[in-house]
């Protein structure tokens, strides 16, 4: 994984960190076909991801933030599970076991009428807006867990 702190003051990756360059790696392999290293350094970011489920700890298995089982659009370069789950299926990569807990926590938030709410708004400017606030259906987390649940499912 990745940390965005200042070269030296921290031995530990983030979640955050990890998975905004792990998009851009695979933005950049999309583009430009990649190199040895981009693509050895994206396989690391993603097992680092999926040794911890997407959301727990390494060491003690504890989920490590509760604010990663809500979710958010825009996701600006905060991390959650879809996010993460989002980050797999468009690698175009099969399924792994290790996004079963994952992937069972979002399909457990489709709300009666098939739709999932947003849940974690992000502070900063909106240019106009995309959804109605927290705790209101939202097409863009709809949109979202509908891709991840189909690539899981594999249809």
């Amino acid at each position: 994984g990745w940390n965005c702190e200042a070269p030296g003051t921290s031995s530990r990756s983030s979640f955050h960190s990890t998975i905004c360059v792990l998009d851009g790696l695979l933005e950049y392999e999309r583009t430009t076909g990649g190199t040895p290293g981009s693509h050895a350094a994206r396989e690391r970011g993603g097992e680092y991801l999926l040794e911890r489920g997407l959301m727990r700890q390494k060491s003690t298995g504890e989920i490590i933030s509760d604010d990663w089982l809500r979710f958010s659009y825009p996701t600006r370069w905060f991390y959650d599970i879809l996010r993460g789950l989002e980050y797999f299926r468009a690698t175009g990569a099969g399924p792994d076991p290790r996004l079963a807990e994952a992937v069972g926590i979002a399909r457990s938030k489709q709300q009666h009428d098939g739709r999932w709410l947003l849940e974690n708004t992000h502070p900063g400017k909106v240019h106009f807006p995309l959804e109605q606030g927290d705790g209101r259906p939202s097409r863009w987390n709809t949109l979202r867990a509908l891709r991840v649940l189909r690539w899981h499912e594999g249809s």
